[in-house]
């Protein structure tokens, strides 16, 4: 398994494997993998003869008060997970292999990204949608694959594929959690042991809210304000927002009488976690 920085030397090792007739997957990353991230990669060998994991902290879904330079960075432990994985390539770059100095195109979207997380970081989906934009050009996959964690980010990059034409399959995957219920994220790493704890009451929300839905409750409010009250009586925890919006639309709704996504983000301490659930009636 290669380990490469170049843009023009994965076209070309892309461009090789097209030449024999084999199928591409990418899974985009950050960085920083864990179990989350493997099942990605061992889904995606498993329907594709290749599989790129690209591995970039990319600097433009930052915003400046966010946690950039302090993103947790390890490429010789990603290594060791994608090989076990199955990966064929790491696509490695540096910022200056994805940006040049005077870099000024930039993919945006209007509706699904101003709601949810889009509420607090207006900036953060225009970083998402081109940097994945670039990586679609780049490798030119068959199949990406993207954790349901993400579920606003999911939606997004559906919608920018069938806007934009990229002819890619969009493939999502089960959030994977720990053993307390916690979802697996690289920013767990920044939870002090206390924090970790009270961490856990975001899994433990998604559950009270999916329990009431699926005992017959339907009103918005009532369930949302069950789960902020869960929340809320966590000491550590200050919400950001806890929604129930249109599955397809991610426009918030008073009913839940069509697919809903139920989404929620929370901070412990200077940690901003998420979590979700789906619920389709």
């Amino acid at each position: 398994m290669n380990i490469i920085s170049s843009p023009a030397e994965v076209r070309a090792m892309v461009r090789e494997w097209r030449r024999q007739g084999l199928s591409v997957g990418l899974v985009p990353t950050m960085g920083y993998l864990h179990e989350g991230h493997k099942s990605l990669i061992v889904r995606a060998v498993a329907e594709n003869d290749r599989v790129v994991v690209s591995d970039f902290v990319n600097p433009i879904q930052f915003a400046p008060n966010e946690d950039l330079a302090s993103y947790p960075r390890d490429i010789e432990a990603d290594a060791r997970l994608c090989r076990e994985a199955g990966a064929s390539l790491i696509f490695h770059p540096e910022p200056s292999d994805m940006y040049a100095p005077d870099f000024s195109t930039f993919v945006d979207m209007k509706g699904l990204s101003e709601n949810l997380c889009g509420r607090t970081r207006p900036t953060h989906f225009r970083g998402v949608c081109t940097v994945v934009s670039k990586l679609f050009n780049i490798v030119t996959p068959d199949r990406a694959y993207f954790g349901r964690k993400d579920a606003q980010q999911l939606a997004i990059i559906r919608r920018m594929v069938r806007d934009l034409d990229f002819g890619i399959e969009i493939i999502g995957c089960p959030i994977v959690r720990e053993a307390d219920g916690l979802a697996k994220s690289s920013r767990n790493t920044y939870l002090s042991p206390e924090q970790r704890s009270a961490a856990t009451v975001l899994s433990r929300a998604a559950a009270l809210g999916l329990g009431m839905m699926e005992d017959g409750e339907r009103d918005a409010a009532k369930v949302l304000g069950a789960m902020r009250s869960l929340i809320e009586d966590e000491p550590l925890a200050r919400i950001d927002y806890v929604s129930m919006v249109d599955f397809d639309s991610l426009q918030d709704v008073e009913r839940a009488d069509r697919p809903v996504l139920c989404a929620m983000a929370v901070y412990f301490g200077k940690t901003r976690l998420i979590d979700n659930f789906v619920f389709e009636g």
